[in-house]
């Protein structure tokens, strides 16, 4: 269910990393605790945060949730189409529903994340 080359917080964000690149969303269970996405907040690109800074948000019928970045880094490119069809958010949480690309400020910080299987452990602790 998640992507093995990715990696994930514990606020349930997904990284996908290419380079000093990594391409940011939310996971499949935090897209599901969360409900039909109707509208995606993202920051502007050129922006830079700090590891565990929010970025934006995401609300769905049932709430709104914010999201945060996992690294420290400058957006590079943000997912125009979630701002159409956020429903992508819910449809595919791992591809085409990603939020931003941002340029990764300090690769260490990629340290502090779980890779799928200590994710899926994770989650099957929090149950």
């Amino acid at each position: 269910m998640y992507p093995k080359d990715y990696l994930y917080s514990e606020e349930h964000e997904w990284l996908s990393v290419e380079g000093d690149v990594a391409t940011l969303g939310i996971t499949e269970f935090a897209q599901k605790e969360l409900g039909e996405v109707v509208f995606v907040d993202m920051p502007e690109v050129g922006q830079s945060f700090g590891a565990g800074d929010e970025i934006g948000s995401v609300e769905s019928v049932k709430a709104v949730a914010e999201v945060y970045t996992p690294v420290a880094g400058e957006i590079l490119e943000i997912n125009d189409a979630l701002e159409d069809a956020p429903e992508l958010v819910n449809d595919d949480p791992h591809d085409d529903g990603w939020f931003v690309k941002l340029r990764i400020a300090n690769p260490d910080e990629l340290e502090d994340l779980m890779n799928a299987e200590q994710y899926q452990e994770f989650l099957e602790g929090k149950s």
